[in-house]
Formats: C-alpha cells, structure tokens, sequence
C-alpha cells in the first residue's frame, strides 16, 4: 500500500441531492477567504468520470474546457478556482477515474504489484491518495481544498468517498474537514422551504461512514430560526456550523456571504490553523463598482455552444468583469451562429466577441458577424477561432481571395489560409495532441496590443490546432491586415492580428479569457470595454 507521511491539512467538499449546486464555487470561495489572511491554498477537483481529462468532451454536456498553463485541459471549475483566487493553477488540480485506473492499470502491466489481484480498494484509493496529498505537497499548500465531483450516492463517486474517509481515518479529525453541499427545496406552489432532501443527502453520506462538519445550503431566501434548528437536529450539524449560500445577484458576492457566516473563522478553528486578519477590502471594492456602475455595454457573444451557459463561461466572466472595472453593467447577447438572423441580432450590440471552437458548424455566421465588425466600425475581439474566421473574412473581403478559407472547414479550398502545421499532420488521437498550454509571442512596438498589455513580450494559453498559414502572411500584410504578435518559439506562428485604423479590431490564436481574474481584468477584454464606451 501507498503510506502516507506528513502532509497538510484537507478540506473536502462534496455535493448532495442533485449536480449543479455550486461546489465548485464553494471550493474558489472557501479558497479565496483563506488566502487572504496569509493561508496557502491548493483548490483540486476530482471528477468522476472515465474520460482521461476533459478534452475531448462536448461542451454542451460538459461546459468549457478549461486550459492551465502547463496545458491541461480541466473542468471548468478551474477557472472559478483561479479567477476567485489569482493562481496559476496545473494539471496537479484536476484528474478523472479514467486516470487514475489508466495509471493503476500501467503499473500493474508493469509488474508493480508483484502478482497482487488489483482492487478497487486498496490499488484505486491508494493512486487517488497519492494524487491529491502528493499534489498539497508539492505546491507547499498549507490547506488542500479538493472537490468531489458528481453527487453522493453516484455509483462513479465511490472510490472516491471511500479515499476521503480512510484519509480521515489515517490524519485524524483535526486534519480533515468535510463539507457537504445541499439545497433547501421549495415545494411548487405554496413555496414552502422544505429540509428532508438535506436530511436525505446527509443520510446517504452517513451511509459511506462519512459526518459532514459543515453544510452548506443553497438557498433563495434566508434560513428561518426554524430551519437551521431543523437541519441542524436531522443532521448532527452544529448550527453555526450551517452556511447560508444565498442566490446573489454577482457570482463574486458568494465569499463575502460566506464571511458573514463566518465560515473562515470556524474552518480554521476547526484544523487548528491561525490566520492574519481577513483582507477583502481589494474584492469589496470591486462589488461596490460593479453594483454602482450606471452604464451598460451591449456585447455579442456569436459562438455555436451559446444554448449552453456553462460553454464560454470563462468569456462570458471576462466581460463582465472588465464592463466592472470600466464602471459599467455588461449585457451578453447570445448569437448562435448557425442561425440565419446573425446580423439581425449583433446590430443591436456596441461591441462583439467571437470565442474559440471546432468543427465547420456555424462558421459562415461567425464570418458573417466579423465582416458587419470590420465595415462598420464595431469594436471586435476574436479568440483562437475568433482569430481564424477573422483571417478568413479579411482574405474573402479585402484580398480578393474568393473561397478563401481553413482546410479544417474546406479541404480543398483554392486559398487555405489557415491550415494545418506539418507537425499536426498524421495525428490520429483527438485528446491532448494540440498546441496546449502557456506560449510567449512578441508585440509589435507600435500595436494595439503593446499598448494595451503594456508591454512587447506576453505569454497566453492555447488550445487548437490550426494556424495562419504562413505562405499567405504577405498577402495578408500587404492588404493591410497587421499580423502584431509572433510566437517567440517558432516564428511562422500568428498570435495576434489587428487592424490600425478601426477603433477596436484586434484577435489573438490565445484564449485570454482563461488568464482574466475578478481583481484584474484582463488587458484584452478591458480594451474592447473601453472601446465600446468611447463609442457609446
């Protein structure tokens, strides 16, 4: 068996009555709470399921994937972890059951095991031991705050639970916490707060010899004096150990409930841990202007997954954030692309973003969307695709390249200006195989760009696999297309384009809305803001 040695302290979360209950959130507000009285943090999510990582996985049953700098692609959790808290997280933050049976299964191929029969417990509990202590140790984390995907009773979430317990029982009461997320339900139509799905979902972790320490209850008005006595009787949860998780009206608010509660005061306590005093003057002052802001920016987001809210919610939260920081409310208007009313829907916008994807659907719209952009002088952001469709518009329009387009979408297009690099060619698995993770580009000295990264040197993350094809980059510039940022590695690759005379035309092969936080907005999105509001 793997032994475990010293380590940090762990706070466990998971989730009860059905999916979809902000556990993720919890984790990046819990996370965030103890970061700023001076704890060292390392938020970690498990999920469940057989995949190996999240990357092959269709975002309208699994949201966005979410890319590290390290090039991992992760729950979309991840990104509330990083946005809540300013780190940089890494592949160590997230695994699945498929990896962890993948790794217990090449150890056994080995002969690792020396003959042993392998099992559920101990070989899979062992590998996810080592995973989630090692991965604390390693970022010197003083507090690990691992998320359970799923719900308790998911048959794909048992070893897991059967992990944290035997963690408990190895580091003892004053070493592990559990928090348990669940929902006060509301019978339709007499609106009346009922606690038995609480009382169910404890029961049924009670079942896998696990007591939760906390709850945390999703709820849509105040817990009554009535309820927390209730919950707390049903539950043998302390009341004060009962946190309130109130629908707000800013994703952000969610910490500042939570430190009502105190809810950072009693986790310490409970792990024995002392903390300076709280500093959330920086996150209180960003609500205050956000909720104080009296302008409003219409933004169309013209993507092909926007029937799902959770597939470009690391966009969707950079705009807002950046309208926060620029003193005004941000209105995202959902375009699907794929629609024939596309330019009916993004007159009504002052600025437009194109987001990343794959695959040929809804591509014409989107290239649509960019050339209304480009005539008409709205500001426009693209990301990766966004990049790639804005390449292809400008050839089509401006160059005279006619059928110009991606060999991903038309293969046998006469001008492929974005194309495959060599390097991709011949790669038969999908998952983990593209240009992943953090790359450097330089900036031209006079661009757009430069001036809004204040700088000539940045490092974003991507994830794709097609490129602007360098055979056209001296057409393109010649058209008058600014090609303003090239990879530091490898110089045929376009990280930035722009054009000079529009009042915000600017794209990148990045996604940039991974790197953008609730303190700082990132420098893209803040410049399409401002451009919309020097517009307006």
């Amino acid at each position: 068996m793997w032994e475990m040695k010293k380590h940090p302290k762990f706070i466990f979360v998971t989730g009860g009555t059905v999916s979809g209950l902000g556990k993720g959130v919890t984790v990046a507000s819990i996370s965030a709470l103890l970061k700023s009285r001076g704890i060292s943090v390392l938020p970690l999510k498990i999920d469940p399921y057989l995949n190996k990582d999240a990357g092959t996985m269709n975002p309208y049953q699994h949201g966005e994937v979410f890319v590290t700098d390290d090039g991992a692609e992760t729950d979309l959790d991840l990104g509330h972890y990083e946005r809540f808290t300013g780190l940089n997280l890494s592949r160590d933050s997230n695994f699945t059951t498929g990896a962890v049976y993948e790794e217990v299964i090449h150890q056994e191929r080995q002969g690792n095991f020396l003959g042993k029969t392998i099992q559920i417990i101990p070989h899979i509990t062992d590998e996810i031991k080592k995973r989630v202590i090692g991965a604390a140790k390693r970022h010197k984390a003083d507090v690990c705050i691992a998320e359970i995907g799923g719900t308790v009773g998911d048959i794909e979430a048992e070893p897991f639970l059967e992990t944290i317990r035997q963690i408990l029982r190895e580091e003892g009461s004053d070493n592990v916490i559990f928090v348990h997320v669940v929902k006060m339900d509301y019978i339709y139509p007499s609106d009346e707060a009922k606690t038995k799905p609480i009382q169910q979902s404890v029961a049924v972790f009670r079942e896998r010899g696990i007591q939760p320490d906390f709850l945390v209850v999703r709820c849509k008005r105040p817990l009554t004096r009535e309820n927390f006595e209730k919950i707390s009787l049903f539950t043998n949860v302390p009341e004060e150990r009962v946190i309130p998780a109130l629908d707000v009206e800013i994703l952000y608010e969610v910490p500042l409930n939570f430190k009502k509660s105190r809810f950072d005061d009693y986790l310490l306590e409970r792990l024995g841990i002392r903390g300076r005093k709280r500093d959330m003057r920086k996150w209180q002052r960003a609500i205050g202007k956000i909720k104080r802001a009296g302008k409003k920016v219409k933004i169309a987001l013209v993507g092909k997954y926007v029937g799902n809210s959770d597939a470009y919610i690391s966009v969707e939260e950079a705009i807002k954030t950046a309208a926060g920081h620029a003193g005004a409310k941000a209105e995202i208007i959902h375009v699907e692309s794929e629609t024939d009313d596309v330019l009916k829907k993004i007159k009504t916008a002052d600025g437009i973003v194109i987001p990343g994807g794959f695959g040929k659907r809804g591509i014409e719209g989107k290239i649509k969307a960019v050339r209304f952009a480009r005539e008409n002088n709205i500001p426009l952001l693209g990301l990766c695709l966004g990049l790639q469709v804005a390449v292809i518009e400008f050839a089509r329009n401006v160059c005279g390249m006619r059928n110009a387009n991606s060999t991903e979408f038309d293969p046998k297009t006469p001008h492929p200006v974005i194309d495959i690099l060599p390097s991709q060619k011949g790669i038969k698995e999908m998952g983990g195989t593209m240009r992943l993770g953090s790359a450097t580009a330089v900036l031209g000295k006079n661009s757009r760009v430069a001036s809004l990264y204040k700088g000539n040197r940045i490092a974003e993350r991507h994830r794709h696999r097609y490129e602007v094809n360098p055979e056209y980059h001296g057409k393109l510039s010649k058209g008058g297309l600014v090609l303003s940022g090239i990879n530091t590695q490898d110089k045929r690759l376009v990280e930035f384009i722009e054009l000079p005379k529009h009042r915000f035309f600017v794209a990148t092969q990045a996604h940039p809305e991974f790197k953008s936080r609730f303190i700082e907005p990132h420098p893209l999105f803040l410049g399409l803001v401002k451009a919309v509001l020097g517009r307006k």
